[in-house]
């Protein structure tokens, strides 16, 4: 395949553009999700866990930043990880990425199921979710413009949202409703509160799950090796900031063990204070829900490039890779995550898991995925530190190899402690595993022609294939 006749996707985004995506991606985690981690840590628990987090998350953008412009790459993990460790390390990356992006999706549909159930209870959740699916491939399908100027709107749209909750409910708060029972459900530091603050791990990590997403998009960014450092630094900036605002003033306004096994905390916070009848409440639940669109229209982005690259590859059946002929988006790609999306969010009528609910359940797998992405993400930065001295690295990791060396190992304690917490969930991310590796050993052939056409993948000068 020649380099004229590849696929190939539209350069036309702009950093403002990234940085919507970058936040974008995320910004559901602020909205639900996280609350979930009260159950298992308390307040002040979760809190100790979400610094954990957002340290990992820090260093790990920082150095990250270096792969995404270094390698500006549709398939963002799975492309450096090639490189660095060839067929079979961008399979890893490539594999854990999927399940991060695709997994996501369906827990973010069920929120804005539950967010519409608020203002019309006979609404069923799941078949809302399923209408934001159709609804938002098709915006995706439409065009790579289109679809990140929506993304930056909504973002924008989220983050005043976000802003205007925690003013409306200030006058509510109370650090001693905050702290009340804070470890694990008891006033007083104990080994279960040391157990909490691990268990809630998946849940921290949502609040910043998928920023690194972004680099999906850095084929189709213009000038990406200078508008992506930018980017980067001022997503997990905001992100952080949003991340712990929430978390304190949901918390002190109440009982906060009442929004602990709910997928639309921020409306009953908000309840406590102005009442069920308030115009803040009604404005909060339409107006949240472009936070929770933001991530879903964001991450279908995100997946879809991540088939797209794999299926480029020949890690994935080659019409994944195909382009719509007049929109130049990965059309197929972007349908195929959302039949599996779909399938998700009605899995539990078949799958029970632990007693836990459906969404925590996805949040977890999602996780894992991430987890898993961010060790061999790093392991790749440290490799080709080495294996490629004199790659063009236009943004440099700080504090080298401090940074990326913390990043790492809060990752492997973070997937170990997943592990022994999720054991079933962990199971069936094995399963997963297996069935995609044997698709890897009989595409062997396919990744082989694949190669040729793809210069970045193509320079690695890593293990040969495999």
């Amino acid at each position: 395949m020649s380099e004229e006749t590849k696929p190939a996707l539209k350069k036309s985004l702009s950093g403002w553009h990234l940085w919507g995506i970058a936040v974008g991606l995320v910004i559901s985690g602020e909205y639900f999700g996280w609350s979930y981690g009260w159950a298992s840590a308390g307040t002040l628990g979760f809190l100790v866990t979400t610094a954990l987090v957002a340290v990992m998350y820090a260093t790990f953008i920082f150095s990250f930043t270096e792969l995404t412009t270094a390698i500006p790459h549709a398939g963002g993990p799975f492309a450096y990880s090639y490189r660095a460790f060839g067929p079979f390390g961008g399979f890893i990356a490539g594999f854990a990425t999927l399940i991060e992006f695709v997994f996501a999706p369906p827990a973010i549909a069920l929120s804005i199921g539950a967010y519409l159930n608020v203002q019309f209870p006979a609404l069923d959740p799941k078949l809302a979710a399923v209408g934001a699916y159709l609804i938002f491939m098709t915006l995706n399908i439409a065009g790579v413009t289109i679809a990140a100027t929506f993304e930056l709107c909504v973002t924008l749209l989220a983050i005043f949202e976000l802003l205007v909750f925690m003013g409306v409910v200030s006058p509510g708060f109370s650090w001693s409703n905050f702290t009340a029972n804070g470890w694990a459900g008891a006033s007083t530091f104990s080994g279960a509160a040391i157990g909490g603050i691990f268990a809630a791990i998946p849940f921290a990590i949502w609040f910043f799950l998928a920023i690194e997403g972004a680099a999906m998009a850095a084929e189709e960014t213009k000038e990406p090796k200078k508008v992506i450092p930018k980017a980067y630094v001022g997503g997990i900036l905001t992100l952080v900031v949003l991340a712990f605002g929430v978390m304190f003033f949901a918390g002190g306004v109440g009982d906060w063990s009442k929004l602990s096994n709910i997928n639309d905390p921020l409306p009953q916070a908000m309840k406590i204070v102005v009442g069920e009848s308030s115009g803040w409440l009604h404005m909060l639940v339409w107006i949240g829900l472009f936070g929770l669109i933001a991530s879903f229209h964001g991450i279908i982005m995100g997946y879809s490039r991540q088939i797209f690259a794999m299926a480029r590859a020949g890690y994935l059946p080659g019409f994944f890779a195909t382009v719509h002929p007049k929109r130049k988006t990965p059309h197929w790609a972007i349908l195929a995550g959302g039949v599996i999306g779909i399938l998700a969010i009605f899995s539990d009528t078949f799958i029970q898991i632990g007693g836990q609910p459906l969404t925590a359940n996805i949040v977890t797998m999602s996780v894992f995925g991430a987890i898993l992405l961010y060790i061999v993400s790093m392991l790749s930065l440290f490799k080709l530190r080495r294996s490629e001295a004199t790659l063009e690295r236009p943004f440099r990791a700080p504090f080298y190899p401090v940074f990326p060396a913390i990043a790492l190992g809060l990752a492997v304690v973070f997937l170990a402690t997943m592990i022994y917490f999720n054991q079933v969930v962990f199971l069936l991310f094995l399963g997963l595993f297996a069935i995609s590796l044997v698709f890897y050993f009989l595409s062997k052939n396919a990744r082989a022609e694949a190669l040729q056409a793809d210069a970045m993948l193509s320079a690695a000068p890593g293990p040969a294939q495999g």
